[in-house]
Order: structure tokens, then C-alpha cells, then sequence
């Protein structure tokens, strides 16, 4: 059902060296967005805090991301990749440093506020940019390639800042990272550019108050922005939840194993996701009728693979099902890919900010919800991880029920969209 349109941007070197600049502000904001995730168990007790109060740092900054998702869609259709990723990078780099270098509870939670409003901005920023530089058939594979360059992010998290941390210091290990912010700043401010000479949009003018509703309103109407969103919603949590927070706690205190191989299984699921993301990006380019098999399946594997783990007869689950566990977990990231695969073609090009952005919060809105439950439980069960991991389950059905609903209609709509363009096509004047 892929195919290439009119007008389409050529791709080529400088596309990819154009869009290399993008990601690579993505990168940075995963390793910050995903710093708490080793340094949970630190944090704890640097800030004297216990599990619920140590779950709002990531909910809290989820719930910036989720809640800016929206604006910064109306932004990026609005002004451009370059300003918005801009800001983006300020932001974030600004919260890195304020997380280091913060003595109290209530100033790091501010930070990590900040921080996740920069980090809102960067990846809708960067799949606009994509689609503004590559044709529409390359579109799965470039989303899959920003999962997997975010992943590359997430690894150097869980390898090269979980070591800084124990070897250098809390304070030190962060404002370092910081460094990074700063060097993806000057690349961006420097060499980047919204799109190619000769593909410029076509000038959108603003109204208002009009305008927004307008842009949001006609994105929702659309059946696969709806379920783009809710594809993104069941898939992207469970892999999320266990990176961004619970993970390790989860593998050091309720399966008893050292932190050392604890970080090995953290490692072992961006891995996973980067193999996978490789995988599903290239089956959903070559055959589009694959998006949904993909992303259930995925689910459903999850899901089970959960069950399993947290029905253990045993004290502790074996390290052969710990290692299944975060194979699996890893195909969550690039299964929520696929949602934008979804939202894409439902959407003109001046609406795609908008239509990326409501996706783009159904994965961090369950992921936010998550993880206060899973706080929550702990807080109220002594810390039995069985009970707490298993609102996983009640977020699974219910993004797997949306998905049934509204799948018929959007597949129909995208068909129809996609016979009105070749017909268009055909009858274009030469």
C-alpha cells in the first residue's frame, strides 16, 4: 500500500546527513530521559524518598512529555523542525543540569519537569523532519531507525552513565551528560535546515485560537490517528515502565540479582529493541498489510511472557525466563513505531506535527499511569512485585480493545485515501 507520491523529497546523502542531525539531538534527550532508570535506587536515597515518591520523578516528567505532546505537534506545523528542536535542546540540557546539581526533592522534580518538556520536543520534530526529507515509501523505515538511534541512547544510559554514577558521583556523572546538550546544540544551530530547496511547504497561514482547534480537531476525526495512538498506547508501556523506573528495582530486590547483571538485562532489552526495530521497520516498508499482525502480536507476546514471570512458582524467576522477558520487552519500542505508520498517511502534510503528537502520547500516557500504580502497589503491598506489575494487564486490554474497534475503519479510510491519490496521479497534466 506504500507508494511514492508527487512532489515526493528525493532522499539521498544529504537527507540522511540532515536528518543525522536531528536524530542526534533525539539521542541526547533519551540518554537524559532515561537516566533515572539507573540511577533509581541512588535517587532513592540521595532524596530520602520511598517508591511512590520516587515513581513521580518519571511520572511527572511523563506527564510534561504526554501533556506537550499536542502543543509541540501545533509548533513543528507551525514554525519548523530547527526552532522547535532548538528550544527542545535548552530545555532539556537546562533539567539535566538542575537534576545534577539538585539539592533537595522538590528541586530535582522541577527539573525532571523540565526535562521532559524539552524532551517533547524532539521526537514529533524529528519524524517531520524525515518526512520532509525522504519519500513517503521510506517513512516505516525512517520512524524504525529513530526508535533505534533513541535505543542507542537508552544504551548509553544503562552502560556508560550507570558507570559515571558509581564511579564519579551523582553530581559529576549528570552535569557530564549535560556536555552532550551543548554539542548537539551547535550542530543543530550550525548545519540544520527544515527541508531540501524546492520541496518548501506551501505557506499555511496562522488564525488564532481558530486555527489550533482546527488542526487537532481535523487530526482526531481521522480513524488511524485514533488508532495510531491507541497502537501506541498498548505497545510502548510494559518496555517503557521497566527502562524508565521499576526495572531494576525489579531485578535487584524481588529476583535478588547483583546490580551488575541487573544493568546486563536492562542492556539486554535496548538490544533487543534495536535488532527488532531493524526487523519491523523493513516488513512494515515492503508490506504494509503487516502493521496490525505486528503490533498484536507483540502484545500478545508481552503479555504472556509477563504472566509467566510473575507467576512463577518459585521465590525467584530463572535467569533463562528473566532473559526471555527482556528479548520480548524489547520488541515494545519498535512495535509502538507503528503507530505513527497509522497516523501518517491519514494526515495531509500540514497536519502531521499535530497528528505524530496525539499519537505520540497514547505510549506515554499509559506509561505514566503505570507507573504510578506500580508505586502505588508497592507502597501498599510491602513491595510484592507481582501484585504491582500486574496493572500491566489492565493497560493491555484496554488499548487491545480500542485497536479492535477502530482497525475496520481506518484501514478503510487509508485505502480510500490511497485510490483518491493514484487516481489523482494519473490524471495529472503533463
Amino acid at each position: 500500500m506504500s507508494a511514492t507520491l508527487p512532489g515526493d523529497p528525493p532522499g539521498g546523502r544529504r537527507a540522511m546527513a540532515v536528518w543525522g542531525i536531528g536524530v542526534s539531538v533525539y539521542f541526547v534527550a533519551v540518554i537524559f530521559r532515561t537516566s533515572l532508570g539507573v540511577a533509581g535506587l541512588d535517587a532513592a536515597d540521595r532524596f530520602h524518598v520511598n517508591a511512590s515518591a520516587l515513581s513521580t520523578f518519571s511520572i511527572l516528567q511523563l506527564l510534561v512529555y504526554a501533556g506537550m505532546q499536542i502543543p509541540v505537534g501545533l509548533l513543528v506545523d507551525r514554525l519548523g523542525t530547527k526552532k522547535v528542536l532548538t528550544i527542545g535542546v535548552v530545555l532539556f540540557t537546562a533539567g539535566q543540569l538542575g537534576f545534577a546539581f539538585s539539592p533537595s526533592y522538590g528541586m530535582a522534580l522541577a527539573s525532571r519537569a523540565l526535562l521532559g518538556c524539552g524532551d517533547a520536543m524532539t521526537f514529533i520534530s524529528v519524524l517531520r523532519l524525515g518526512s520532509r526529507w525522504f519519500p513517503a515509501r521510506r517513512g516505516p523505515m525512517v520512524a524504525q531507525l529513530a526508535g533505534l538511534v533513541g535505543m542507542a541512547g537508552n544504551l548509553v544510559s544503562t552502560l556508560v552513565l550507570a558507570r559515571l554514577l558509581h564511579g564519579i558521583g551523582w553530581t559529576a556523572a549528570f552535569a557530564g551528560s549535560a556536555v552532550a546538550g551543548v554539542v548537539v546544540l551547535v550542530l543543530l544551530l550550525l548545519f540544520l535546515k527544515d527541508h531540501p530547496e524546492g520541496h518548501e511547504p506551501a505557506p499555511f497561514p496562522h488564525q488564532g485560537a481558530a486555527y489550533v482547534r482546527r488542526q487537532i480537531a481535523a487530526s482526531w476525526r481521522e480513524p488511524g490517528t485514533r488508532l495510531g495512538l491507541w497502537v501506541h498506547f498498548t505497545t510502548q508501556f510494559p518496555a517503557m515502565v521497566f527502562l524508565l523506573l521499576w526495572g531494576l528495582p525489579f531485578l535487584v530486590e524481588a529476583q535478588g540479582l547483583s546490580r551488575a547483571v541487573a544493568g546486563e538485562l536492562l542492556t539486554l532489552v535496548v538490544l533487543s529493541n534495536m535488532v527488532i526495530g531493524l526487523v519491523y521497520g523493513q516488513v512494515v516498508a515492503r508490506h504494509h498489510e503487516a502493521r496490525l499482525p505486528l503490533a498484536l502480536g507483540t502484545v500478545g507476546a508481552t503479555g504472556l511472557v509477563w504472566a509467566v514471570t510473575l507467576a512463577y512458582p518459585g521465590e525467584h524467576a530463572p535467569m533463562w525466563l528473566l532473559v526471555v522477558l527482556c528479548a520480548v520487552l524489547g520488541a515494545c519500542g519498535p512495535a509502538s513505531m507503528i503507530g505513527f505508520d497509522f497516523a501518517r498517511p491519514a494526515n495531509p502534510p500540514e497536519r502531521q506535527g499535530t497528528a505524530s503528537g496525539i499519537t505520540n502520547m497514547g505510549g506515554f500516557v499509559a506509561s505514566m499511569t503505570t507507573l504510578f500504580a506500580i508505586g502505588v502497589l508497592l507502597d501498599a503491598t510491602g513491595s510484592n512485585y507481582r501484585v504491582a506489575f500486574s496493572a500491566v494487564f489492565v493497560l493491555q486490554a484496554l488499548g487491545i480493545s480500542q485497536i479492535l474497534r477502530l482497525r475496520r475503519r481506518a484501514i478503510r479510510r487509508e485505502r480510500e485515501r490511497l485510490v483518491a491519490s493514484r487516481v489523482e496521479t494519473v490524471h495529472v497534466p503533463v
